[in-house]
């Protein structure tokens, strides 16, 4: 039997109240509780919502605070993954990414990509990979690729160095702002009837049962429901049986990104660098009024909430696009740099196996106790990964089987808000934000636009919220330290 679900609302305005007010009185009466405020996550709400069952979720910080808003900003099916054969993984990527763009199309859109090659040969074999990744999205390509002239290269990227570029090919790929992408995901599924809470906590799970703390108020909570569902990313194995001490089902890299002014790449088009020492490709792309440069893959242990780029990351950045652009940016043009950090499912793989060679695939693992562990994938194929983690959990519960619902499920729009302020008070009564980090980082995109600038605009910020949230003058002193603090993390000239 499926439980009934809250009344959905006509925007899906999220309220942190009416939230903690359900979970203190609903008690055990949810079918699906998720752990895991990323895109996959709610993803896995959303898709679990609108097939009826009900569903709550709860994030131990803001929506997307951990991994989904620290992305590339692109919805692509990964053209590298072509060069090492997981063509399946290509197929599957582009197929969701056709559907993202349809669904969200206000926010996600098609986006020119030129390759520079240094020589004919080169460039036809560049050519031919992305003919057989054009032929691989079929009716979901978003553009004709096309042969480039070093002119051609030249007209389509102004700023690029001309010299040893003797042609290039021009593709088309997703592009998207990935926090507010994932707002909407989170508004339509509260729309659908889906209860979602930040900062709350998982403490422990047991057999359905999630323990977990208010982290704002320190109220311990207890969440029951028919089946669990771990959506943590980076931090999945924490939860899982045998905690940090298990054999690690998912291995953690480091992808740093920086951002330096437009003039470094003027124009509409983006910049793909095919080959660095890493073996990954790097990315120039216009984002925003500005120009994002990213991204690395170093395999790291620790998984910090605010992981921060190394200086080795940054110069390999630096020095990459040096070789690209014809005014190299350097340390001092940075105005903001970001890592996040991407949860790669292990598969048993070779252990010394490097992270950048790792499929991008995802996994559903369901423990013995009934804990269902969605792992691995990437931001395009959150909600695929979604329909089979909620597949596998109605499995677990013994639910009634309902069909995925959100393949063709546009996800809400946002009317444009003007200026800060107005992102504020939006930020607070619709988006549930808590903090200022919450506003500057990810309502809206400035600390990773300009750690400088947001780092001036955050004592108004803070009054701003103070008034609307019914704080107090030391609320308000206080945060604007602790994202001071948080800050420092995402300025170079702080850093070193």
């Amino acid at each position: 039997m499926v439980l009934p679900v809250r009344q959905p609302t006509a925007h899906g305005r999220l309220s942190r109240s009416a939230a903690l007010q359900d979970l203190r009185t609903r008690g055990g009466a949810w079918d699906v509780a998720v752990i895991g405020g990323g895109a996959t996550g709610l993803g896995v709400a959303l898709d679990a919502a609108t097939r009826g069952y009900a569903t709550v979720l709860i994030e131990q910080a803001d929506f997307g605070k951990g991994t989904s808003s620290r992305s590339t900003k692109l919805v692509h099916g990964g053209v590298r993954y072509l060069a090492q054969g997981n063509v399946p993984l290509v197929r599957e990527a582009l197929y969701e990414r056709g559907l993202l763009l349809k669904n969200a199309p206000g926010l996600a859109h098609a986006l020119g990509f030129v390759i520079p090659a240094s020589s004919l040969a080169e460039a036809a074999w560049y050519r031919s990979g992305i003919g057989a990744y054009d032929f691989l999205a079929g009716a979901q390509r978003l553009g004709n690729s096309k042969w480039l002239s070093a002119n051609e290269v030249s007209t389509l990227l102004p700023g690029i160095r001309p010299a040893g570029v003797r042609a290039g090919v021009l593709f088309y790929d997703g592009q998207f702002d990935d926090a507010r992408l994932l707002i909407s995901i989170a508004l339509t599924a509260a729309a659908a009837g889906a209860v979602l809470i930040n900062y709350v906590r998982a403490e422990r799970v047991s057999a359905g049962e999630i323990l977990a703390e208010d982290v704002e108020s320190g109220e311990p909570l207890t969440i029951s429901a028919r089946v669990v569902v771990n959506a943590t990313g980076a931090w999945s194995d924490r939860l899982r049986p045998g905690g940090s001490g298990a054999v690690a089902a998912v291995r953690v890299s480091r992808g740093s990104h920086i951002v330096v002014d437009r003039a470094f790449l003027p124009g509409t088009r983006a910049l793909l660098i095919p080959k660095t020492p890493d073996g990954r490709v790097l990315f120039a792309i216009p984002w925003l009024g500005h120009t994002l440069i990213g991204t690395t893959d170093v395999e790291t242990d620790d998984a910090p909430l605010d992981p921060v780029p190394s200086l080795a990351e940054v110069d390999f950045i630096l020095e990459t696009a040096a070789r690209y652009l014809a005014n190299a940016p350097t340390r001092r043009d940075v105005t903001s740099m970001w890592a996040g950090l991407r949860p790669l499912a292990a598969g048993g793989g070779d252990s010394g196996q490097s992270s950048a060679s790792l499929s991008r695939g995802h996994s559903v693992v369901v423990d013995p106790g009934g804990l269902v562990n969605v792992m691995g994938g990437k931001w395009t194929t959150y909600r695929k990964m979604a329909e089979d983690a909620v597949d596998a959990a109605a499995k677990v519960a013994g639910l009634a089987s309902v069909a995925c619902r959100t393949q063709t499920l546009p996800l809400l729009g946002e009317a444009p808000v003007s200026g800060l302020r107005a992102a504020v008070l939006r930020g607070v009564h619709d988006e549930m934000a808590r903090t200022v980090d919450d506003v500057l980082a990810r309502r809206t995109r400035l600390l990773f636009l300009n750690a400088d600038e947001a780092i001036e605009r955050a004592p108004e910020v803070a009054g701003w919220m103070a008034a609307e949230l019914g704080k107090d003058q030391a609320w308000s002193e206080a945060q604007v330290r602790s994202f001071v603090e948080l800050a420092a993390g995402y300025r170079i000239n702080a850093a070193w």
